[in-house]
């Protein structure tokens, strides 16, 4: 009898073989073959779940996205707004190594990103997402005097800093960790 094949979890297999090549070399030199390489399949199984390589990495930057989702929504239970904005702000840093591939890849996909605009959409509208669910806890926080897009822009660009820091070793994570803090104790008060 012919084993049921979860077709899932082969693309996110060979996701995560493409995020671990892009975190050693970036995507540039990354081919369909190399992530086949990486995985331990043949190419042509690599080619039935992608026909292009922009097409697997965009499934591997919907992936990382989920997955912080998945770790924020799964860290927040009753949670305040300024819980919430934390959790998910500490989800996005690179404070350990799931984290720091998944910084590695999305790094990698911004540089592809920059010199293949067409491929970027699926950024764009991620980042947007995350920029109105942290506008919309500022404002069920009353955060007031304060515009809410602009305040979650600066947040997200914090955290993006915070993380170029983290990954060139430039930032202690406990240092990174206090400076989110002190930007969220301005925007939300005290703790």
């Amino acid at each position: 009898m012919p084993r049921k094949v979860d077709h899932h979890e082969r693309r996110e297999l060979l996701a995560d073989a493409l995020m671990r090549l892009a975190a050693a070399r970036g995507l540039e030199g990354v081919s369909l073959r190399h992530v086949a390489a990486e995985a331990g399949v043949s190419t042509g199984m690599v080619q039935h779940y992608f026909r292009t390589k922009d097409e697997m990495m965009t499934f591997a930057l919907g992936m990382v996205m989920d997955r912080i989702r998945a770790r924020s929504t799964a860290a927040a239970a009753p949670a305040t707004p300024r819980e919430l904005v934390r959790g998910l702000l500490l989800q996005v840093l690179p404070l350990d190594e799931t984290r720091r591939l998944e910084n590695h890849v999305v790094l990698a996909f911004l540089a592809y990103a920059a010199v293949k605009p067409s491929i970027a959409s699926d950024l764009r509208e991620s980042a947007a997402q995350t920029r109105t669910f942290l506008a919309d806890q500022l404002r069920a926080a009353g955060a007031a005097g304060l515009d809410p897009e602009r305040a979650a822009a600066g947040l997200l660009a914090l955290v993006d800093g915070l993380g170029l820091q983290l990954l060139s070793l430039q930032y202690a994570e406990e240092d990174a960790v206090a400076a989110l803090d002190a930007q969220l104790a301005l925007l939300f008060g005290p703790a």
